[in-house]
């Protein structure tokens, strides 16, 4: 499984914001989709957990692996990064 670069040193509240709002946009087109985490998982060659803790903000992916989510997607990651 590849690194999704978590970011975990002196995250403001502004960032914590920012982050849920990327995992909100992620899961609201997973689900538009009809994507499971499992399948967005194995296509963008993450874990399951991770998918889950980028869709609720934990962990702080890097723009590589937002690019990869937004292909697999099939959308223009502008969409993933609305009010980010």
């Amino acid at each position: 499984m590849e690194n999704v670069g978590v970011i975990k040193e002196n995250i403001n509240m502004s960032d914590k914001l920012r982050l849920k709002n990327l995992g909100i946009n992620i899961k609201s087109e997973r689900l538009r989709k009809s994507m499971s985490q499992e399948k967005l998982a194995e296509l963008t060659n993450i874990s399951r957990n991770s998918v889950s803790l980028i869709e609720t903000g934990k962990i702080n992916p890097t723009i590589l692996k937002v690019i990869d989510i937004a292909n697999v997607l099939e959308i223009d990651i502008n969409i993933l990064l609305k009010d980010v």
